[in-house]
């Protein structure tokens, strides 16, 4: 079953942001674009690789009215512990959120339950709370911010211009298409 346009379920959880312990909850995320990038644990290899990259760009994320929220099954003092150790965790500026119960997990479907973490999911998730758009991975396979960045514009625009869809490496400025009877076959 698909989770396009489900709607995000009620949550609370803590993050560790800015230095500080804040508490996140779905109404707090509503009314701008959000990005939920489940990990499976800190103090790990390749999550770090792609929690620096979404920090690489995350001021690019902001530009556009998106949020970045990096969750794992971690408890958020986990996620201070991790900031205090390592030089590339310490740069991240967005709330990394603490998922300990999996809740959040769940209701994502990214849960590998027999091991109490969340598999590579990436959800982006429109300002009323609906997700728009995901790609779920193998722990093993990283992903890439800057893709993820087309992917929300790629969402914001279809929202903005509901006549016109975004063909294959569409980038803002690009030519969209109006899908109409006289293109079948033609493109």
């Amino acid at each position: 079953m698909s989770l396009i346009n489900k709607k995000v379920s009620d949550f609370t959880v803590q993050a560790y942001h800015n230095k500080n312990f804040k508490e996140v909850n779905l109404e707090s995320t509503k009314g701008k674009w959000s990005v939920f990038f489940f990990y499976p644990a800190d103090f790990t290899f390749v999550c770090p690789t792609e929690l620096e990259d979404l920090a690489y760009n995350y001021d690019k994320f902001k530009e556009i009215d998106c949020e970045i929220y990096s969750v794992s099954t971690d408890t958020h003092f986990v996620h201070k512990a991790w900031a205090d150790a390592s030089e590339t965790i310490s740069k991240i500026k967005y709330p990394m959120l603490a998922d300990p119960t999996g809740k959040l997990a769940r209701d994502f479907d990214v849960m590998i339950e027999e091991e109490g973490v969340a598999l590579r999911g990436t959800f982006i998730v429109n300002p009323e709370g609906e997700i728009k758009a995901y790609e779920v991975n193998n722990s093993g396979i990283g992903r890439n911010s800057e893709e993820l960045l087309r992917k929300v514009q790629a969402a914001q625009f279809v929202a903005e211009h509901g006549d016109k869809v975004c063909p294959a490496r569409w980038t803002p400025g690009d030519e969209a298409i109006v899908p109409s009877l006289d293109l079948v076959g033609k493109l």
